[in-house]
């Protein structure tokens, strides 16, 4: 049953009861915040049709339980008051203070912003919350709290909704949590997140842990028993705690790594929480001497914490019965840490030790991220974010015995370029453990890095960018080109530009003096000069330049009388197709296709070759059903072209504004593997493509097709589609295809 607005008030008053005992002093604040908020969201009601109001006050609960302040909570429940309703932030100031306003300002999307594409956005929601961050981490904190109630609550969203929430949970608010080390909702959003996106696998995941229960119930509760009697025996007082693998952990494992049961050794896992340092090392001699450790399983996170301030001893040992587990061995300030990451800070601010200078020096990788990402454009911005902040780490040495974390596939460039701006652009090469080795050798964990310079060097190389995998690296050496070549990178820009039109059929001729402002507004640089030297040194890339250029001479006419040079995908090898008459091209029809000479003519676009905007195409006049359209590379019309039927081929040509979409189909062939299908639909989801039907069939050659139909704006968008396919694991090819029905 739906919560009533006397339901949401009663659960406050519970709220405030619990919050009061925390922050007596604060009590009356937080509760003018809630009316405040639930006044301005009167009238409005979630899809659920519950009050509007019980979001906030949810919200609220979340970040109370994290440990953070009274602002904190405030700004909780006043979240989205500047967003969805005609309260401003200078009303917020007014009523509650500058540093409540500024939190909530900081957590509001940018929603009365308009953006022309949908990753700008999104990058630049992102971008306005690490700066918030870099001002004041608690703006991430709310923000990952509001996204935590917004999953618990998906259920009530429409599937393609909660399929693009759940996948944007999973690569940007799940990590960030990680990162930030608040390990308790980061395995809640990823286990709520991989319930939407892959429903089956969670499922057999949860039935496959509730069989086991009985079992490992009494497994882990013999070893705490055994662990508890020795630690006692050797005067080391601790507390146990015993823990299954978290569903989308074991999921990872299983279908990322292709892992059966027996082989996750950290299924099951007892942690051991003692009073100091040498405790937690007297601990893991101990947990040794009664139980076999497994080789190459030992983990000192003590001496090398992880960057999101995670510190504990890990191994993982054979029990008695045979099977294996992790043993955990942390403080409990390490235990703070680790279960509230960057909140611990105010949750247990006074039994953590923890002075200013410290906790500024946890919140600089938020600056230096925010100051690598200053010249790049949003699809740089989302693909490094990622690399940056989510992948997993290497620990590698410099010869002095520093410690560097670099992400995994980190390169010798990313090193150098971690060390200084200077040491990476006088790198002249890298030796790995003494030997010499290439700029491209992937770096692991224990690796001893020497950087090889020189004063004679000319400076980086601009094929540096393919290679590095930090936005750190690659940022100096764009910075490094920014500076030292301006003339060359003009030249480098304009060559690729100018290649990347050509190979889109747009002549640069048409960029006159007359639509030149225009567009260059559409990719934000005053000048032509401006925008080749961004290309030239990696600030924009040409393909995205030049696809801004396309879309917006298109819409202001001048792409007409132009034919444009053919993009289609090929499939088949090119067919002779019939020769025709040059005639003037017609008016266009509501079809989005203009037939020669007929201004309103029944079109129907054939489904043996699907042809879509940016094909080369051509007309077959049917008996009774109108002009069919082909692509000039269709089998069929190769068929048609030797038989008795010439005379009723017509020219026919894309109209200058095409419609929206365009229905084409795609088979995929790939090695036959669990989940496949899953993470098509992911990859399709993440493209905002929509998909009319899926189907797929286990070939006799361990292989399997999967067909789509899926609606299609243009031959550029359907590259891009192929290209994201391509890259899903086992897939081997992705070809053009008709459809039935």
């Amino acid at each position: 049953m739906a919560m009533t607005i006397e339901d949401v008030n009663a659960r406050f008053e519970s709220f405030i009861a619990r919050f009061s005992q925390a922050h007596p002093q604060d009590a009356d604040r937080v509760r003018k915040a809630y009316e405040y908020a639930r006044d301005a969201h009167e009238g409005l009601v979630r899809l659920s049709g519950e009050p509007y109001i019980m979001h906030p006050q949810a919200v609220a609960e979340i970040v109370f339980e994290m440990g953070l302040d009274a602002e904190s909570v405030m700004a909780a429940l006043l979240h989205d008051v500047i967003e969805d309703t005609p309260h401003s932030y200078a009303e917020i100031e007014r009523e509650f203070g500058a540093d409540v306003a500024q939190l909530v300002e900081g957590v509001t999307k940018l929603t009365r912003t308009k953006y022309t594409y949908k990753e700008d956005e999104q990058m630049e929601n992102l971008r306005k919350m690490f700066l918030a961050m870099a001002k004041d981490i608690r703006v991430i904190l709310v923000k990952i709290a509001d996204r935590l109630h917004n999953m618990r609550t998906s259920g009530a969203w429409s599937e393609p909704k909660r399929r693009e929430k759940a996948l944007e949970t999973m690569e940007i608010y799940a990590p960030l949590a990680h990162r930030l080390g608040i390990s308790k909702i980061k395995w809640e959003l990823e286990d709520i997140a991989l319930q939407c996106l892959d429903p089956i696998g969670y499922k057999e995941i949860t039935d496959e842990l509730e069989k086991r229960e009985k079992n490992y119930s009494h497994f882990l509760e013999n070893i705490t028993t055994q662990i508890r009697e020795e630690l006692e025996a050797n005067g080391i007082k601790a507390e146990l705690q015993a823990r299954v693998k978290h569903v989308y952990s074991i999921y990872r494992k299983m279908y990322n790594q292709h892992k059966s049961w027996d082989e996750i050794y950290d299924l099951y896992a007892v942690r051991i929480i003692v009073d100091d340092i040498a405790d937690c090392y007297n601990a893991l001699g101990q947990v040794h001497y009664i139980y076999k450790p497994m080789p190459g399983r030992f983990k000192d996170y003590i001496s090398t914490p992880k960057p999101n301030m995670y510190r504990s001893l890990h191994t993982t040992v054979i029990g008695r019965e045979g099977v294996p587990f992790e043993v955990q061995i942390r403080t409990w300030e390490m235990h703070h840490t680790a279960e509230y990451g960057i909140a611990a800070h105010w949750k247990y601010k006074d039994g953590v030790s923890e002075n200013k200078e410290s906790f500024n020096q946890k919140l600089e990788w938020v600056r230096s991220l925010l100051e690598t990402q200053e010249d790049t454009d949003s699809d740089e911005f989302l693909s490094t974010l990622k690399i940056d902040m989510f992948a997993d780490e290497v620990f590698v040495f410099t010869p002095q015995g520093d410690v560097i974390s670099l992400p995994a596939g980190a390169t010798p460039i990313d090193f150098a370029y971690a060390i200084h701006s200077a040491v990476g652009n006088r790198m002249v090469g890298a030796k790995v453990g003494g030997r010499i080795v290439g700029y491209d050798y992937e770096l692991k964990s224990g690796d001893i890095v020497e950087v090889i310079t020189s004063k004679n060097t000319h400076g980086p190389s601009r094929g540096w960018l393919d290679i590095a995998k930090t936005s750190e690296a690659r940022n100096k050496i764009r910075q490094w080109f920014k500076k030292m070549a301006r003339e060359e990178n003009i030249a480098e820009g304009r060559a690729r530009f100018e290649e990347q039109l050509k190979k889109m059929g747009v002549d640069s001729a048409l960029l006159t003096e007359d639509v030149l402002p225009q567009v260059l507004k559409r990719v934000s640089f005053g000048t032509l000069d401006e925008l080749y030297a961004a290309i030239g040194y990696g600030g924009i890339t040409s393909m995205r330049a030049a696809n801004r250029v396309r879309d917006e001479l298109k819409r202001m006419g001048k792409l007409g009388e132009k034919p444009q040079q053919s993009t289609a995908i090929p499939i088949v090898d090119t067919v002779e197709t019939p020769a025709l008459p040059n005639k003037k091209p017609a008016k266009r029809t509501e079809s989005g296709v203009v037939v020669e000479g007929v201004d309103n003519c029944l079109v129907k676009f054939s489904r043996c070759c699907t042809p879509v905007p940016g094909d080369d195409i051509i007309g077959f006049v049917t008996r009774g059903y109108g002009v069919s359209v082909h692509r000039k590379d269709c089998q069929n019309v190769k068929a048609l072209a030797s038989s008795n039927e010439q005379g009723r081929w017509i020219n026919v040509s894309w109209a200058e504004e095409p419609k929206d979409k365009y229905v084409t189909g795609l088979e995929i062939s790939a090695r036959d593997r669990q989940n496949l299908v899953v993470d098509v639909m992911t990859a399709l989801t993440s493209l905002k493509v929509t998909v009319n039907s899926v189907s797929a069939k286990i070939l006799n050659d361990g292989y399997d097709a999967v067909s789509l139909v899926i609606e299609i704006a243009d031959i550029g968008e359907l590259k891009a589609i192929v290209a994201n396919l391509s890259k899903i694991q086992g897939v081997v090819n992705v070809t053009r295809k008709g459809y039935e029905g």
